[in-house]
């Protein structure tokens, strides 16, 4: 039997307490681009900022995509996947020092702790550190994946919902939700507002790997996606308004 959710009861109070924000690499820069957009990173800021304030506990997990992709560099440069999942890690740890800094210039107090030991800049993950970090009001990024090659940052953030018992699993997109198809692409896409997660894993819609939405389910974590693009749109998420798409049983 599935755990409640909610270490004081939050949860099933209809608040949320602790929450798990999964950014992609790409929400750091423009879409397509490279590397860290200024104002990319300040809306980021900006929205985990604006839920810290209302008392809610956050931990950011953070993908690297938009410096490179293990399996695609493996390809094109012909080296070993696992070495290129191991460079794409530290490319989460760039992104994670990034988003550290703006918060702290912000008046947040932050913490980066990494899957991998990079000692000269940030803290090693320590799951009970971890969580007295945000008991004491801290933001905590979440660097490295699991630390492991040829597992995803969206299975990191699954596993960090999971073992900080956290109320909710925010994944964080450049669209409003899950659609039918890319609606950049297709103007037929339809907006899912609700799915369930069987719904998601057997028809392998590309919102988060299905072994992440197994893992959530499996543990009734439920997951909300949206846009963070949107200012104001992780505040409404938080307090239970209705916004992009929420996958639950």
């Amino acid at each position: 039997m599935a755990k409640k959710r909610g270490k004081s009861g939050t949860a099933r109070a209809g608040k949320v307490g602790r929450v798990i924000l999964k950014i992609s690499g790409e929400g750091f820069c423009e879409r397509g681009g490279f590397g860290i957009d200024g104002g990319a990173l300040r809306q980021i800021a900006t929205e985990i900022l604006d839920v810290t304030r209302l008392g809610v506990q956050v931990a950011v997990v953070v993908g690297g995509g938009n410096f490179l992709r293990g399996a695609k560099i493996a390809g094109e440069l012909g080296i070993q996947e696992a070495t290129a999942h191991y460079m794409g890690m530290l490319g989460t740890v760039i992104n994670a020092l990034a988003l550290q800094d703006r918060l702290e210039e912000m008046g947040q107090p932050v913490r980066v702790q990494s899957a991998i030991a990079v000692h000269s800049a940030c803290e090693s993950f320590i799951r009970r550190r971890c969580i007295r970090h945000l008991e004491k009001g801290r933001v905590v990024i979440l660097a490295a994946g699991t630390g492991r090659p040829f597992v995803t940052t969206d299975t990191a953030a699954a596993l960090a919902a999971v073992e900080m018992n956290a109320d909710i699993l925010f994944k964080a997109t450049n669209v409003d939700g899950v659609y039918t198809a890319d609606p950049k692409k297709d103007p037929k896409a339809k907006f899912l507002p609700t799915l369930s997660y069987n719904q998601v894993i057997d028809n392998r819609l590309k919102v988060m790997d299905v072994s992440a939405v197994d893992l959530c389910q499996r543990h009734s974590v439920p997951i909300t996606v949206f846009s963070l693009m949107k200012h104001g749109n992780m505040r409404k998420a938080v307090q239970g308004k209705t916004i992009g798409t929420r996958i639950g049983h």
